[in-house]
């Protein structure tokens, strides 16, 4: 054989490494360079997939070739985790497979199931009208005793696992078993007790997550509120009066001071003129402020006032009189810093 021979056959070989060098790096090579999102929409295309993963892809171009290569041209949607040094090859491959990784879903403080509603569609891929839509559906809350007010009361804040693509129903069905989960025999035994059923829990524990921030006074308020129960006082709870009137003037509306005025609102949430609970939770209460209410703190308080001297916190009372020397002292304070409403 002369060395022409040779040099082609040579020529040929390392021609040939480098081509299959070149398809094994389009194909298995490191294509990914940083841990990143996916979020593929039910109508994305793979050209819409490859504008997206452009900023993570050291060449977002070969991963159209792996997928033509694949016969792959349909994306699943959902929420995808991409891993840095990933391959097309894996990148193809989950995305046929639709294997999508959860999100985490967290929330708190939401007033309404409005808002709560507008909180998760910012985390997952449904719209709050969707989701308002699947809570108000009335075989759905005949079947499980709700009404469109109490079935607010199946949002326990938390952090929850769904995936991104979740339907309505399911995002909600899966709240209702996750409510009934937190509602263990020992809670239930101990609502039992207190002679209360768990819209009267919540709807308690609602009114005291308004009323303080802080966990450790949360037993002692709902001691009080109890106590005025028991009794058959009216609450005279403050935070009912705000939730009347934002009822009247909308979500939005900012209520600084409750007026004497206020204390006249007609509404079944007053509690100033009606007695015993409203009908349903007026916020989200957290966890904190359920257990409160179950595990609520023995004591002859019948009265709290803001204390001014340690803000966010309360001093409470046993009669009247010692009550009305608090309150003075704060609607004092209120005075001097121009707190009108």
């Amino acid at each position: 054989m002369n060395k022409k021979i040779i040099y082609l056959l040579a020529f040929f070989l390392i021609l040939g490494g480098i081509l299959g060098y070149n398809y094994y790096q389009k194909i298995f090579g490191k294509a990914i360079t940083k841990n990143s999102e996916l979020f593929i929409d039910a109508s994305d295309n793979l050209l819409e997939v490859q504008k997206k993963i452009s900023e993570v892809s050291n060449n977002p171009n070969t991963f159209l070739w792996v997928a033509a290569r694949k016969n792959f041209s349909k994306p699943k949607p959902g929420r995808y985790l991409l891993k840095e040094d990933m391959s097309n090859n894996d990148l193809v491959n989950m995305l046929i497979s639709g294997n999508q990784t959860p999100v985490k879903v967290s929330f708190n403080n939401q007033h309404s199931l409005e808002k709560f509603a507008g909180r998760v569609a910012e985390q997952l891929e449904i719209d709050s009208l969707a989701i308002l839509t699947s809570f108000y559906d009335e075989n759905f809350l005949k079947k499980n005793n709700f009404n469109k007010k109490s079935i607010f009361q199946i949002c326990i804040p938390n952090s929850y696992q769904f995936y991104w693509t979740v339907s309505a129903d399911n995002f909600r069905d899966k709240l209702l078993v996750e409510y009934q989960k937190f509602w263990t025999s020992s809670r239930q035994e101990k609502a039992k007790a207190l002679k209360m059923s768990k819209n009267d829990v919540i709807t308690l524990a609602s009114i005291i997550h308004k009323e303080t921030a802080m966990k450790i006074e949360r037993p002692i308020v709902a001691g009080l509120y109890l106590n005025r129960l028991k009794n058959g006082w009216p609450l005279q709870a403050d935070p009912t009066i705000i939730y009347s009137i934002k009822e009247l003037k909308g979500q939005d509306y900012v209520v600084k001071r409750v007026l004497t005025v206020d204390l006249a609102i007609n509404s079944p949430y007053n509690t100033y003129i009606n007695r015993g609970l409203p009908p349903s939770q007026i916020a989200m209460p957290d966890i904190s402020a359920i257990d409160a209410v179950l595990n609520a703190e023995k004591h002859n308080y019948y009265y709290m006032c803001a204390d001014i001297n340690k803000i966010g916190y309360h001093q409470f009372a046993k009669t009247l009189a010692q009550h009305n020397r608090n309150a003075v002292k704060y609607q004092n304070w209120l005075n001097k810093k121009g707190v009108n409403r």
